[in-house]
C-alpha cells in the first residue's frame, strides 16, 4: 500500500475495516476527528459510537448473510 491508497475491508459479521489517509465525514458534511491510521466503521447500525464500531454487533448476532 502507498502512502496514498486507501484500503476498505469488510469484515465477517463485523464492522468496515478504513486503512490508509483520508477524511471522514457525519451526514452533515462536518469532519470527523479521526484518532488513528486504521478504523472500524459499524455495518449493523447498534453501535453508541457510530459512525465508529463498539462491538456491539456480536452482542446483537448482527450477520452480512
Amino acid at each position: 500500500m502507498t502512502s496514498g491508497d486507501v484500503r476498505i475491508t469488510a469484515c465477517p459479521d463485523g464492522p468496515l475495516l478504513v486503512r490508509g489517509d483520508m477524511e471522514l465525514e457525519g451526514e452533515d458534511g462536518q469532519p470527523i476527528e479521526r484518532r488513528r491510521r486504521t478504523i472500524a466503521v459499524c455495518r449493523c447500525g447498534v453501535s453508541a459510537i457510530k459512525p465508529f464500531c463498539d462491538g456491539t454487533h456480536k452482542a446483537v448476532g448482527f450477520t452480512t448473510r
